[in-house]
């Protein structure tokens, strides 16, 4: 419990504002994964230690970023152990997230921890996001899955195109989230142009100032209708 407080800590530098039972499924998430990542293994073992700040404060970049309105349906694409989908389906409780992976057991994980935490807005299922047929949805997230010309190819048949005028009018709000929004690492300059999409790109060391976030980037390929 204690370690899961320290870990804590790193969160509430950045973000305010949760609700008491949003603390208690974020102050969950540590002893969840601990059990289930010693049975399979979806967090890196010398990770497992950094879980708030190296996974779930990552995850939460994209809030930090942008704002998704209620009633969002969002799919996490390659979802791994539920990163970034399951911390920003706490911080977002009025959206609609479905998890989806092509590893089952990876998904057990994911259905385990939401069991735990009572996530009542995740789903999961098992198949290739380009398998997906009769869906949509407003928002596609992934971190670390691929390359970003895959990620768009799998996300723009799936998602709603917005009209890109729809952001907050309150100028001080955040924007709200639409087309493929994804974390990313390391040098993309040639992966950016392999893609052919022109990605807005923020850095998370100016978010969130903690070395493990040098070179760490959100990458967003807008999906809008023509206006």
């Amino acid at each position: 419990m204690e370690e899961a407080t320290r870990g804590m800590e790193v969160i509430t530098r950045y973000f305010s504002d949760f609700t008491t039972e949003q603390i208690r499924q974020l102050g969950a998430l540590e002893s969840v994964y601990q059990e289930w990542n010693a049975q399979i293994n979806v967090i890196s073992r010398k990770d497992i230690g950094s879980l708030y700040e190296k996974h779930v404060l990552h995850s939460l970049s994209i809030a930090a970023v942008f704002n998704f309105p209620p009633g969002s349906r969002v799919i996490d694409i390659g979802t791994g152990g539920g990163l970034p989908g399951i911390p920003l389906a706490i911080f977002f409780p009025e959206c609609e997230f479905q998890l989806v992976d092509s590893i089952a057991k990876k998904l057990k994980v994911v259905d385990a921890v939401a069991d735990a935490l009572s996530l009542t807005n995740i789903c999961t299922q098992h198949i290739r996001a380009e398998e997906i047929k009769g869906r949509k949805f407003d928002i596609a997230i992934s971190r670390a899955v691929a390359p970003l010309k895959d990620l768009w190819s799998w996300a723009r048949p799936l998602l709603r195109p917005q009209n890109m005028h729809s952001y907050n009018e309150n100028p001080v709000a955040l924007p709200n989230a639409s087309g493929l929004i994804c974390l990313k690492g390391g040098e993309l300059a040639a992966e950016i142009s392999e893609s052919g999409t022109r990605p807005k790109i923020f850095e998370i060391y100016d978010l969130f100032p903690e070395e493990s976030f040098r070179e760490k980037y959100i990458l967003q390929v807008p999906y809008q209708r023509n206006v």
